[in-house]
């Protein structure tokens, strides 16, 4: 099942508060970024982002899941209805993701 774009779209509203969110559609589902950088995605309309450490302790009952068969499990985020929360949440993860992969020359 592929997310809808209406799921994408409050998600975004609901981060709106973060500057540098982007996202890249990918075979019906959306992967989320912050300056660059991977923090989650949407997949089958659930909000998932990457287990770090900041991540576990913001959420320590969220429920690790598959965003699809293959991938490396990511935790569920359940409140994501509360843009104070997920702001803070971007935050506290943002040092432990990954910089951006350059690009070839």
């Amino acid at each position: 099942m592929a997310s809808s774009r209406t799921y994408l779209n409050y998600i975004l509203d609901q981060l709106s508060g973060v500057d540098g969110i982007t996202f890249r559609q990918m075979m019906g589902e959306y992967i989320l970024y912050v300056n660059g950088r991977i923090f989650g995605g949407i997949y089958d309309d659930r909000f998932l982002v990457r287990p770090t450490g900041s991540a576990r302790a913001m959420m320590p009952d969220a429920e690790m899941e598959l965003p699809y068969e293959g991938a490396k499990e990511m935790l569920m985020v359940d409140n994501v209805d509360s843009r104070e929360f997920l702001t803070q949440l971007l935050y506290a993860m943002y040092d432990e993701l990954p910089a951006p992969k350059k690009g070839k020359s």
